[in-house]
């Protein structure tokens, strides 16, 4: 049988493996993740939990992710209060349910740590990575399994951040691999996608949803484009 593995270079001309690397390498103290148990927020968290950071996260009750975290090495904590920041923290990841009355946002700002958005971190671990991005009104999780899945058949091993649990990685959401490939998911209900930077986009589809968001399909759409401009010379948008 003929070995169908490929290189890096052959599928990406000038983009060579490259060994992992921690992303925000300035940051020594900790990550809080507010609303930890969400299903994008748990996997970012698992991602950076696997990378070696210290990782806290509260949530208005206790779940299966949750308890999956905790059993990571995860401080978690159920309910919101100031008391759960702490001054260690470098940074407070927020997702896009937590508002700016929130405790512990309030408490965060008051002790000028950073408050960055869920697709701020994700941003940040692409960064590190030749990310495949998926984005679309519907079949996003079943794309980014698929595509995710190929991957790994064909020997890349890459990081994953899906929006939904796969029976194939255990029943996560999130794994993190030994290649410089990623592969997640790219949420545009709040227009937070934009912050995204991937080597490869994957637009599967456009529908008339989130115009709480965005008020028009015109905008939408706009919004889509912006996405996809927004790779680099060398990617290629699907």
């Amino acid at each position: 049988m003929t070995d169908q593995r490929h290189s890096t270079s052959e599928i990406l001309p000038g983009l060579e493996p490259a060994a992992l690397a921690r992303p925000g390498t300035a940051l020594r103290g900790r990550i809080h993740l507010v609303g930890i148990g969400g299903i994008g927020m748990s996997g970012i968290a698992e991602v950076l939990i696997t990378l070696g950071y210290r990782i806290s996260g509260s949530d208005l009750r206790a779940s299966e992710a949750t308890r999956r975290l905790a059993d990571l090495g995860a401080e978690i904590h159920i309910g919101h209060d100031a008391a759960h920041v702490g001054a260690d923290a470098d940074v407070v990841v927020v997702s896009s349910a937590i508002d700016d009355a929130n405790p512990e946002v309030r408490e965060a700002r008051r002790l000028r740590i950073p408050v960055i958005a869920r697709a701020e971190m994700l941003a940040e671990l692409m960064r590190m990575k030749c990310a495949v991005a998926v984005a679309g009104a519907h079949g996003k999780t079943t794309t980014t399994s698929l595509i995710a899945d190929v991957l790994g058949r064909a020997g890349f091993d890459p990081t994953i951040v899906l929006g939904g649990r796969l029976r194939a990685l255990g029943g996560t959401n999130a794994r993190l691999g030994r290649s410089r490939y990623m592969v997640a998911e790219a949420d545009e209900s709040d227009g937070s996608f934009l912050l995204l930077k991937p080597t490869l986009a994957v637009v599967t589809n456009v529908d008339r949803e989130h115009m709480n968001t965005y008020g028009s399909m015109e905008r939408l759409i706009d919004a889509y484009v912006s996405f996809v401009n927004g790779i680099p010379f060398y990617g290629r948008a699907f």
